[in-house]
């Protein structure tokens, strides 16, 4: 495991910065992020990515199942809380009725490194427009499965395992035998073989259920990589990003802007 995974308040300016440099300039390519704009955060974890909206004075609401982490982030953004500006939820997302708890839809829905955990993604396809704006916009940031840390083995509190890429592509006894070896808990980590997502299950979902993709990019080198491994950010040209099923196996990130209305049309600021 990279110590930066047990750092929060490292992490948390990590999320921050790439909200900040990467995915509200990923968004505001096709969609102009007005000052009145709400904000829901699904997965918010710690809520840096949510903090990079709140410094513009947007109003967000973050939901999330794990108290630890929300009470983390209560702890950092409590001056958001109190001025009413942040809302932070310890439930299920599918438990939540916004219109009538909070009387708000959202112009902007985030999704960062949540839909491949999630098990019934095409339900969350379809509960998430219940709750947009009209004019609103969802972003997805996630790993497609079959890159070479789809598995999230990162987080493996062994370093041969770790830094193993692709090893989570094996078939589940063997896998499962692997982790059994060193040690780790099999729960979670067999859970993701269940739940990671691929770019063309995403797409093909998203046309399911009534989604047009806005904007795609496609990274060889995952735009969160500049704060944990000091790397360079490296997109994809279109005849790498073009390639079904193969370009799995080499993006390590995928950013992906939807609307479920034709043509949205935010109110100029």
């Amino acid at each position: 495991m990279y110590e930066f995974h047990t750092d929060r308040d490292r992490y948390f300016q990590m999320q921050k910065m790439v909200c900040k440099e990467d995915i509200i300039p990923f968004i505001e390519k096709d969609y102009p992020v007005r000052q009145e704009a709400t904000i829901l955060e699904i997965g918010c974890s710690t809520a840096g990515v949510l903090s990079a909206f709140l410094e513009r004075g947007h109003r967000g609401f973050g939901v999330d199942m794990d108290d630890n982490s929300l009470n983390y982030a209560r702890g950092q953004l409590a001056e958001y809380i109190e001025s009413k500006q942040l809302t932070l939820i310890n439930r299920d997302i599918y438990s939540v009725d916004f219109e009538k708890e909070f009387q708000v839809k959202f112009d902007i829905i985030i999704l960062k490194d949540v839909i491949e955990h999630i098990h019934n993604q095409e339900k969350l396809l379809e509960k998430m427009q219940s709750f947009l704006a009209p004019s609103g916009v969802i972003f997805m940031g996630f790993p497609p499965w079959q890159m070479p840390f789809g598995g999230h083995q990162q987080m493996c509190r062994s370093k041969i395992l770790s830094h193993l890429p692709y090893f989570h592509l094996l078939p589940i006894p063997l896998y499962k035998g692997i982790l059994k070896a060193f040690k780790i808990g099999t729960e979670q980590l067999c859970d993701l073989k269940k739940t990671g997502i691929s770019i063309e299950r995403l797409e093909k979902l998203a046309k399911k259920t009534h989604y047009k993709i806005l904007n795609r990019e496609l990274y060889f080198i995952n735009p969160i990589y500049k704060y944990k491994f000091n790397m360079k950010v490296r997109k994809q040209p279109l005849l790498f990003s073009s390639i079904p099923y193969i370009r799995n196996f080499y993006t390590t990130c995928a950013y992906y802007l939807f609307t479920a209305h034709p043509c949205p049309s935010p109110p100029t600021p």
